[in-house]
């Protein structure tokens, strides 16, 4: 997996959130970065966690994006892939930094009584809980942040968590819509301050809940559409709950994450997904079978090419073992028997596999790329040159957090599941058009650009009507199994919402296999992390991947239906 150690905020660790009393000499160690006492105020407290949030989500994310080929994964064995240690910094944001600062933050903002303050927190508090049960199962929650009170914290049941963070999301409302606030926070880096877009985003998260836990509870369809019909949720671009990086390198260093790791005098460090590259370039909806008449509008956006050529394409100079050793080497039986895209994209989009554990060569300078959207990269503009420190939109890009095109995701999904099919196309089309409208925005974020190559509207009409005409010609799952491939092209830069939807629905059915021809059962909840399982006396590490969250009542072998 890809972790950013140079951006993780090194947390004030607080002995009875999540370490035992044998903790080590890190404890002692006085964070920097950290609100010291003396300087305590509601604003400080909130300032760090609206950035510590921004960067969970980025962890997560990235997890989500990697099982989900929406990344690319590099390891082969999936009960491999991500070990409780590199869990541990995840883990971390979560309870030693946000929830303890939240917790603090609180207790001045309640004396003051600066509700904004705590209405933030609560809907910060609220999603964060949430992801760590659906990545995790049950986690602490209750006994949690009680300092020496409880050094060994006991986890929550998923479900009674997810209970929790709908009475926060109720309480973060009331604390928008009082007039009883002394003051608003000084700074609101999501929402400058538009508590009525607060109010919406909590509904929006509500969604979220009922959608996940839809296979479980039986009420959840009935409140999620309770909701809809109420309308006061995300339900345009300019609402999109998202946070906004920087251009400035050192003294914080505020640029997107991506950016950061692939924008380096020496070229690129991380693999784009071929999956992803190949599904978007070629606009497959099958597995090598091409159906669209044109690419993706927004893969110019998302990815930059440094090469004209990928070694071993049929429009290169041939292999090259040096830069490229899967060129050289025949495709695995399980790929040539699906009919999957192997190790060589044409066009120049040089990514990697499903599970590619090679060695890095010095292709730093060559291989494809983040883009403009959302890390603030270079648009492609077809000059294929290497990228830089600064090039492009110099790291400005945005952490895509909950989007109103989810939404129309979901409802899409939802609507399926109810049979209504017409309307699930309707809510397809406009998760796609949304998508693409705030893809497209970013091309100017890349001044130096040529913007000739950007889709035309009629481009990007064209698009959604041949997706209109897959979805009407789709029999069965076929239709389900376009959504949920179109779904994954729209959470480019943030997979917590994939990985969640293909262990609900099962698909997308035909991704690009595991490499290693039996990877092991699918990560169907994440490994406790190690600072949590190694110290905590009352919880024992799971035997194995395989250990479903409280929502996942799919089948335990075969599931999700790709692997």
């Amino acid at each position: 997996m890809k972790i950013h150690i140079k951006h993780i905020v090194l947390a004030i660790f607080s002995v009875g959130l999540l370490l035992s009393c044998e903790s080590t000499e890190l404890d002692l160690i006085t964070d920097p970065n950290a609100v010291s006492p003396e300087q305590a105020t509601p604003d400080f407290y909130l300032n760090r966690v609206q950035e510590e949030f921004a960067r969970f989500n980025d962890a997560f994310g990235t997890n989500g994006s990697e099982v989900t080929r929406i990344e690319y994964m590099g390891t082969r064995l999936y009960q491999q892939a991500y070990s409780p240690a590199s869990q541990d910094g995840e883990w971390r944001f979560a309870y030693s930094s946000m929830f303890t600062d939240i917790t603090a933050m609180n207790a001045l903002a309640e004396e003051a009584n600066f509700k904004r303050h705590i209405g933030m927190g609560q809907v910060i508090q609220a999603f964060t809980a949430v992801t760590l049960v659906d990545f995790y199962g049950d986690v602490p929650y209750s006994t949690a942040n009680k300092g020496i009170e409880e050094l060994n914290p006991t986890t929550d049941g998923g479900a009674s968590i997810y209970e929790a963070a709908l009475e926060l999301l109720d309480q973060a409302i009331a604390n928008f819509t009082t007039d009883d606030n002394a003051a608003d926070p000084g700074n609101d880096y999501y929402y400058d301050g538009d508590w009525e877009n607060w109010v919406k985003l909590a509904n929006s998260i509500k969604l979220k809940i009922y959608a996940q836990s839809r296979l479980v509870d039986p009420g959840a369809i009935a409140a999620f559409n309770a909701i809809i019909n109420g309308g006061n949720y995300i339900t345009s671009v300019d609402e999109d709950f998202q946070f906004t990086w920087g251009t400035n390198v050192v003294n914080p260093d505020s640029r997107h994450p991506n950016y950061i790791d692939n924008y380096t005098p020496q070229g690129s460090a991380d693999y784009m997904s071929n999956w992803l590259m190949n599904y978007m370039d070629n606009s497959k909806v099958g597995n090598g079978v091409g159906i669209y008449e044109s690419s993706d509008p927004r893969i110019r956006y998302y990815y930059y090419r440094q090469s004209e050529t990928t070694p071993g394409a049929v429009d290169a100079d041939g292999p090259n073992q040096q830069t490229l050793s899967c060129s050289v080497e025949p495709a695995p039986a399980h790929y040539v028997d699906g009919g999957f895209t192997f190790c060589y994209l044409p066009n120049g989009y040089w990514g990697r596999d499903h599970g590619d554990d090679d060695g890095t060569p010095p292709d730093g300078p060559l291989k494809t790329t983040y883009g403009v959207y959302p890390a603030g990269g270079e648009f492609d503009d077809s000059t294929f040159e290497a990228v830089d420190l600064g090039s492009g939109g110099g790291g400005a890009g945005i952490m895509p957090i909950f989007l109103a095109q989810t939404i129309d995701f979901l409802r899409a999904e939802i609507a399926y599941a109810g049979n209504d099919l017409p309307a699930a196309r309707t809510h397809l089309s406009n998760g796609i058009r949304k998508s693409i409208e705030k893809t497209v925005a970013f091309g100017p974020l890349d001044a130096d650009a040529d913007l000739s190559l950007a889709p035309s509207d009629a481009d990007i009409d064209n698009y959604i009507a041949e997706v209109e005409a897959l979805y009407d010609a789709a029999v069965g799952t076929e239709k389900l199994n376009l959504i949920a491939k179109e779904f994954w092209v729209a959470l480019y830069g943030n997979g917590i919402d994939a990985y969640n939807f293909y262990r609900r629905t099962g698909y997308p059915n035909d991704l690009q296999p595991n490499l290693e021809p039996d990877p092991g059962s699918f990560i169907r909840s994440f490994l406790y992390p190690a600072v949590y399982a190694n110290n905590n006396s009352s919880v024992t590490q799971k035997s194995s991947v395989t250990v479903k969250v409280f929502w996942d009542n799919n089948p335990d072998a075969g599931f999700p239906l790709s692997n």
